[in-house]
């Protein structure tokens, strides 16, 4: 299965009016679409309604979801929204993201917070052209806001 593409669908379906997403990338299980915490599932949709359609307060109502990115030499500076409370590295060092050159050839990176952007780079990627986070059919990752929220998992790019 190719399930970032199907996570990358379900991201686009943002720019439709009235629509949210519930991000679960750390609770989903390998070979089960539906993850076995419904509870958890259900309270992250519940953020989204009561903020959003009830316009209740609520520490955040999705995890971070990018909203931005430019090429600054040889790094990649990639801005988010739904940073509440700051973006954080949960458990340790950044973990999950990949650039890529005009080759085209993905490399690991590092990845540090700066705000509400996170700063990419990789010592093999010279000139970086694109970056991905958790571009993985199980990928190891870690970026949240303050409220607790996973990053959804995105590319730059939309290469084959």
């Amino acid at each position: 299965r190719d399930w970032p593409t199907i996570r990358e669908a379900m991201l686009k379906t943002l720019a439709l009016p009235k629509t949210g997403m519930g991000v679960n990338i750390d609770i989903g299980e390998e070979k089960n679409i539906h993850p076995a915490d419904k509870q958890e599932v259900g309270r992250r949709l519940s953020l989204w309604a009561l903020g959003t359609v009830y316009g209740r307060k609520v520490e955040s109502t999705t995890g971070p979801l990018p909203s931005g990115h430019q090429v600054r030499g040889g790094e990649v500076a990639v801005t988010f929204s739904h940073a509440d409370g700051g973006l954080v590295a949960k458990g340790g060092p950044l973990k999950g993201f990949a650039l890529a050159g005009d080759d085209r050839l993905w490399k690991p990176a590092q990845a540090r917070i700066e705000g509400d952007t996170v700063i990419v780079s990789c010592p093999e990627v010279k000139t970086p052209v694109s970056v991905r986070y958790a571009w993985e059919n199980l990928p190891v990752c870690n970026l949240y806001n303050g409220a607790g929220l996973p990053a959804s998992p995105f590319r730059t790019d939309d290469w084959k």
